[in-house]
């Protein structure tokens, strides 16, 4: 069995590299993973990659199994798919899923990997960390039956939270996005699309996702009298201005943010592996690989992750394969 591994590390903003990296042998209550694939989400690893993480939001940026520190050098990431290769006979030989960098075979607690359901590809799974977010989100936002939903914003979280509410009885959703393309993302989520201008108003519940002011703006512009925006954006170091004049009061509307370090107060009773396992079973439905836009080889991610960054490369979820001999 090898005992080293290589890991993609940001080693200066806009800078990756590829390093070794020892291995330890697994201990008692540990697993030794060796990497399928990993997913890069593209709007918090590109934030990371160009150094943009602010200097008071450093310790709630930090991943779990992260090594270094912001801005660089940082070794950053949270989708990984592998197989367990040593560890607990229970978990030997499946497929898992963890919160863990881009790395071609790492160690950690047993407890620190979900198993895969069988009704699930590996190649999907390093779906489940967006797929998560878009749960605690909808804990948040609620949504009932007969509800009017906007999506704003047709990215990887988006995306998500759209392929979910696809299968609430009874609601009009809506996916709302200034990209004419990604109304192809929303015919195989099977959700409606609008451009910003075109897209339906007298919302119940409008879901933010877009990172932008004008999104957050159409947002509250889309909404019924006394209906809610559920803020998922991350805007790192930028300052955001909100329309908070006009109608605001009088229509009595609300914003209010959803985050997925902590899990949604509406289920409280509920646990991190808990929620995981929910995302992880959802991912069952193959309308979600529409949000895996690109794939490229782990040896290529020092050349990918600045174009992934610049928006050359466009995507929502780029997947990363690993060698079968890593």
């Amino acid at each position: 069995m090898k005992r080293s591994a290589r890991a993609f590390w940001v080693a200066a903003p806009g800078v990756g590299e590829i390093r070794d990296t020892p291995l330890a042998a697994p201990g008692e209550g540990e697993v030794l993973v060796r990497a399928l694939y990993s997913g890069v989400s593209r709007g918090t690893e590109t934030l990371v990659f160009r150094g943009g993480v602010p200097d008071n939001q450093r310790s709630v940026m930090r991943a779990p199994f992260q090594e270094g520190d912001f801005p660089s050098p940082v070794k950053y990431g949270y989708l990984s798919v592998g197989v367990v290769e040593e560890g607990p006979a229970a978990l030997v030989g499946r497929t898992v899923f963890c919160l863990y960098p881009h790395q071609t075979r790492y160690v950690v607690p047993a407890d620190a990997v979900t198993v895969v359901p069988d009704a699930v590809p590996a190649a999907r799974a390093v779906l489940a960390g967006t797929v998560e977010t878009a749960v605690n989100a909808l804990w948040d936002a609620a949504p009932l039956v007969g509800d009017r939903i906007a999506v704003v914003g047709g990215g990887m979280v988006g995306c998500s939270v759209a392929a979910l509410l696809a299968r609430f009885p009874g609601v009009r959703t809506q996916l709302v996005d200034a990209d004419p393309s990604r109304a192809k993302t929303a015919e195989a989520l099977g959700v409606d699309f609008a451009l910003p201008g075109d897209a339906r108003g007298e919302c119940d519940l409008v879901v933010h996702a877009s990172a932008t002011e004008q999104g957050l703006a159409r947002s509250l512009e889309l909404l019924a009298a006394e209906g809610t925006v559920v803020e998922l954006s991350w805007y790192g170091d930028r300052r955001v201005s909100l329309p908070l004049g006009e109608a605001f009061h009088s229509r009595r509307l609300t914003v209010r943010s959803s985050q997925v370090g902590t899990v949604s107060p509406a289920r409280a009773r509920r646990s991190y592996a808990d929620r995981l396992a929910l995302a992880l079973d959802l991912l069952a439905d193959p309308a979600l690989d529409a949000l895996v836009t690109g794939e490229s080889a782990f040896e290529d991610l020092p050349a990918v992750l600045p174009e992934l960054a610049s928006g050359e490369i466009p995507a929502l979820c780029h997947r990363v394969r690993y060698p079968s001999d890593a």
